[in-house]
């Protein structure tokens, strides 16, 4: 009797990219650089890259964005090429994305570097938040374009029904089963329920980080850029098994882990979802009750890939996207990771000198974590930071925490509230930081002040 066939996977599509730089902006990377960046993306989602070219324009076209003849050029390489998909590396706009699908024609599928990311993030959503955050984005991001069949956008994190299409050829279940049936004010209803339901979750996280902070166990949250080793790290300062995989994006939900420091004291650390540049405005959003735990943080680790060429510029991206969450105040120790890659070790000390308060390490083999710890506990036990505040007495808790936890320079006393100057560790700074002011703000007359100076 003869055996049955062994089941073959779906052959990938093929993706056509195309760069894009106007000559007038200034990129965080070169044109070629980010490109490459694409095809990792392009490599996540399971595509197959057949081509790619590049254009730079003093401005886009405002029609197609890219020039009449560089459409005809790529409609053309794509027909040599077999390709199913042109991927762009910029966001197209609505107009810009019709315009492209009806000059390439519909055997063609266009899409731009976030619904690319969109895809990835759908594939990598495990726990019922992530889901929730990536179904937002995606219902965000497809709303203004919703025209014919998005099958390249179908991919959807989880969900019910049959199966449906995808970017990279792996259909999942999606929310929403007949994209064509859903108009925009379906959309938009769905759009106003995922909103209610991650702002539970965005509430039973504030309730569980109230919680935490009772306990007055500090919170050390782990960033970088997608692919930096931030998994990598936690795993071997906590002793767990995170999944960790060498492509982006490989972790979507946050893990949070306890370790223990050099001097006896205990934190709580967290892994984060990877940094990109261009990270989609839609994610940011979408993704606000987990990014708060980069924002609410006592201290951050940022892991930076010090063996690629454009670890610079990637640690930059970072930092960008750290000042749009508002997480720039928190106190920060740079991890310069994958040390043991480099071909001389005395190159670690020079590329230090580059990174305020930076350690050398090696996640993989554990080298240089030992210091690492040493920073994170000088960080959070050992460095004071001078600051002023204005506390109302409804947060009596913050007022008894300064007094136990910090040095009161200057107190003044109103109907209102409490001014505190003084000096707190640096892992307490975020909690303080809603109240900080410049000086008392009273309305009540000097008679109504109390000031003790200390």
């Amino acid at each position: 009797m003869s055996k049955p066939p062994l089941p073959t996977s779906s052959p990938r599509e093929k993706a056509f990219l195309v760069g894009v730089e106007i000559r007038s902006e200034t990129p965080l990377i070169s044109l070629e650089d980010s490109l490459g960046e694409l095809v990792r993306l392009a490599e996540t989602a399971n595509l197959e890259i057949v081509g790619e070219t590049t254009q730079k324009l003093d401005t886009p076209n405002p029609a197609t964005f890219i020039g009449s003849g560089k459409v005809e050029e790529i409609a053309m390489l794509a027909e040599e090429t077999m390709a199913d998909i042109i991927i762009f590396d910029i966001e197209l706009s609505p107009r810009h994305q019709r315009e492209l699908e009806e000059r390439f024609g519909s055997h063609l599928r266009v899409i731009d570097r976030t619904a690319l990311i969109l895809d990835i993030f759908a594939q990598h959503a495990h726990s019922s938040e992530g889901i929730l955050q990536v179904s937002l984005a995606q219902y965000e991001y497809r709303l203004p374009r919703l025209t014919r069949a998005w099958t390249h956008l179908a991919r959807q994190a989880g969900g019910g029904g049959g199966r449906t299409g995808s970017v990279g050829g792996v259909g999942l279940r999606g929310p929403g089963e007949t994209q064509l049936e859903v108009d925009r004010r379906e959309i938009r209803k769905r759009i106003s329920f995922l909103k209610k339901e991650l702002e539970k979750v965005r509430a039973h996280r504030q309730r569980y980080r109230s919680q935490r902070k009772r306990s007055r166990i500090p919170l050390i949250s782990i960033v970088g850029y997608t692919n930096a080793g931030k998994s990598t790290l936690l795993n071997r300062l906590a002793h767990s098994d995170v999944l960790v995989a060498d492509q982006l994006f490989a972790t979507l939900d946050p893990t949070t882990r306890r370790i223990e420091l050099p001097g006896g004291h205990q934190a709580l650390i967290t892994d984060t979802v990877g940094f990109i540049q261009k990270l989609p405005t839609q994610l940011i959003a979408a993704f606000q009750a987990t990014l708060e735990e980069i924002s609410e943080a006592d201290l951050l680790i940022h892991v930076v890939d010090i063996t690629h060429p454009n670890a610079l510029e990637q640690a930059r991206s970072v930092e960008d996207t750290l000042k749009e969450i508002k997480a720039e105040h928190i106190p920060m120790v740079v991890a310069l990771n994958k040390i043991d890659r480099l071909p001389q070790p005395e190159i670690a000390n020079e590329l230090l000198s580059g990174f305020p308060k930076a350690v050398g390490i090696s996640a993989l083999n554990g080298s240089g974590l030992p210091e690492l710890l040493q920073a994170i506990e000088t960080e959070l036990y050992e460095n004071y930071s001078e600051i002023s505040v204005q506390i109302p007495y409804t947060d009596g808790q913050l007022i008894s925490l300064f007094h136990e936890q910090g040095q009161v320079i200057r107190i003044e006393h109103s109907r209102k509230g409490v001014f505190i100057q003084g000096l707190i560790p640096g892992r307490l700074m975020a909690r303080f930081s809603q109240y900080q002011s410049s000086a008392p703000a009273f309305d009540e007359t000097e008679d109504d002040i109390l000031e003790e100076n200390e």
